[in-house]
């Protein structure tokens, strides 16, 4: 058609944006991927073994039979202009080398924590704060308990007043969007600070 812009006319596909969800070993991340997520999501999840026996320290965690060996991947439109690819990483120490590469190209994560065992998260957190990769902290809220309020959190992991701490449950769709909107949130204030 003469005179007609067909860049204008065709609608835009939207922004995508590359997050990870990070965690210790049994924190939640395969939950929270799966519940979030409006694909089914891709999981390479595995069975415990004899084998990881003295290796996994399944302390607090004991009813656990599955781990991701890999990573976890889903899918979540925030807007008509925005689509978060989320890929959750291997909680297990020996998987952890897979981090770095599942890093390339993220411009977020959400770090899971389960205060039952908060020793689990302190790598994550140094993983990210040493790459000054923006996160935030969600804490996931086991059989829907969160015992200790988020300052509290804060405090017991000497997280930096901009790290945001959210109290959540991996098992529910809209808190773990949630979590994902205030990354999101954060990342937008980041950019316009720059």
């Amino acid at each position: 058609m003469a005179g007609s812009d067909s860049t204008t006319d065709a609608p835009s596909a939207p922004d995508t944006v590359k997050i990870l969800i990070a965690g210790g070993f049994g924190v939640g991340k395969t939950t929270m991927v799966g519940s979030v997520s409006e694909i089914a999501p891709l999981r390479t999840e595995e069975p415990l073994t004899v084998a990881g026996l003295g290796v996994d320290d399944l302390d607090g965690i004991e009813e656990k039979r599955a781990t991701t060996v890999a990573l976890d991947f889903g899918r979540i439109t925030i807007s008509q202009d925005l689509v978060l690819y989320l890929f959750g990483t291997p909680g297990q120490q020996r998987f952890w080398f897979m981090w770095n590469d599942l890093a390339l190209g993220a411009l977020g994560a959400v770090v899971l924590v389960d205060v039952r065992r908060p020793e689990c998260s302190f790598a994550a957190i140094d993983f990210f704060e040493r790459r000054r990769i923006p996160f935030v902290v969600g804490v996931n809220g086991f059989h829907g308990a969160h015992p200790y309020p988020a300052g509290e959190i804060r405090d017991a992991l000497a997280l930096p007043d901009d790290v945001k701490v959210l109290l959540c449950d991996a098992r529910d769709r809209e808190s773990c969007r949630d979590v994902l909107i205030a990354l999101i949130d954060q990342l937008i204030a980041s950019a316009v600070r720059t």
